[in-house]
């Protein structure tokens, strides 16, 4: 009896150490109430819990993080630090939009009348404990304070490398309004985010908003979860932003399939696609893009460009950190669609030539 006393308190000890440094509170909290019980309704909400339209391999099983760090290789993180560009954000030049990249997949549009900011994560780890997945040298000069005044804020899923709590926690007070995929809004709310500035959208849903904007969520190849125990339960997206003539895709995470050439057919032609490119792995073949299937993804979207994003930050796959952008330019380049590879802080105006500069080949 003494013993278990000994447990509950040391337990409670490590608790109280969690919440203090807000770890707990980073977690967020899943749908509840009714908020859960407006899933039922969903197409895509099935037996408590969002689906894919293609069902899932019986052969894949659970998800198993752990699996992540087995065979690693020493070409997993860089050995210096990433060059980057310093600007000013607020002096943004913006005839068409202009995108800046702080790295994984962070992005700043700015269009002519508006700032749109995605699954920004200016923390120096991705996860809910600092020290496990740490970002590489060179890519943490950007921070919150950094950022212009954001009009739209969107949000893709619940991972920690796309939903930071500590990262929102700064930028709470510059944000106008956030769009983020159907249950995500729960995790806001608990953060103390105005419920009246959240738009949740469920796929091939489209909110017209102010300063000529236009954005549609849609489709993903994904899985959704905060917790270990609670898998799926806010829906992932990809998103096609409209403004004014320009239209730009982000893929959010997703695996490969027939929901890229369904949106093309849709909404296309894109004048850029953000396209995940890395953090692939046997562990999970179908939730991420594998080698070629990035440019594949952006021939069915129909891009008249690529930028790669989730790659360049955060070590989460077993493959050398430069690997994707290696195998994605020959990729592309068979397909004939140009790649667009700035470095961190460069922007990039549409319209213009792709950057083409090689800084990542110096392993």
């Amino acid at each position: 009896m003494k013993n278990k006393y000994i447990v509950q308190g040391v337990l409670g000890l490590i608790l109280s150490g969690l919440a203090a440094c807000g770890i707990v509170r980073s977690l967020g909290e899943n749908p509840q109430g009714n908020d859960l019980s407006r899933l039922d309704s969903l197409s895509n909400y099935k037996d408590g819990w969002f689906q894919n339209d293609s069902a899932r391999p019986k052969l894949l099983g659970r998800h198993n993080p752990f699996m992540a760090l087995a065979g690693r290789r020493e070409t997993l993180r860089p050995s210096y630090s990433l060059p980057w560009v310093s600007i000013d954000l607020n002096k943004l030049p913006a005839p068409a939009p202009t995108l800046v990249w702080f790295g994984h997949s962070s992005v700043l549009i700015k269009t002519e009348k508006a700032n749109i900011l995605i699954d920004p994560v200016f923390s120096d780890h991705a996860g809910p404990v600092p020290g496990l997945v740490t970002a590489f040298k060179g890519t943490t000069h950007y921070h919150a304070k950094d950022m212009p005044p954001i009009n739209v804020l969107i949000i893709s899923h619940d991972h920690y490398d796309h939903l930071d709590y500590n990262t929102l926690k700064k930028l709470k007070d510059q944000i106008t309004r956030i769009i983020a995929p159907v249950g995500v809004g729960s995790h806001l709310r608990y953060w103390g985010f105005d419920p009246a500035k959240i738009i949740e959208l469920n796929w091939n849903q489209t909110i017209e908003l102010p300063n000529n904007l236009n954005i549609t969520a849609t489709a993903a190849q994904h899985r959704s979860n905060r917790t270990y125990k609670e898998e799926s339960k806010t829906l992932w997206a990809s998103f096609v932003i409209k403004t004014g003539e320009y239209k730009i895709f982000y893929s959010g995470d997703s695996g490969y399939g027939g929901h890229f050439k369904q949106i093309g057919q849709k909404y296309g032609p894109f004048d850029l696609a953000l396209l995940e490119c890395g953090q692939y792995s046997p562990n999970w073949p179908w939730t991420h893009l594998q080698f070629g299937e990035t440019a594949q993804a952006a021939a069915d979207l129909q891009a008249r460009m690529i930028q790669p994003v989730h790659w360049g930050k955060f070590a989460e796959g077993n493959h050398p950190w430069n690997e994707p952008i290696k195998m994605l330019i020959p990729s592309a380049k068979k397909l004939g669609i140009p790649v667009n590879a700035p470095r961190i802080g460069e922007p990039y105006t549409l319209g213009d030539p792709p950057k083409t500069a090689v800084w990542w080949d110096f392993d």
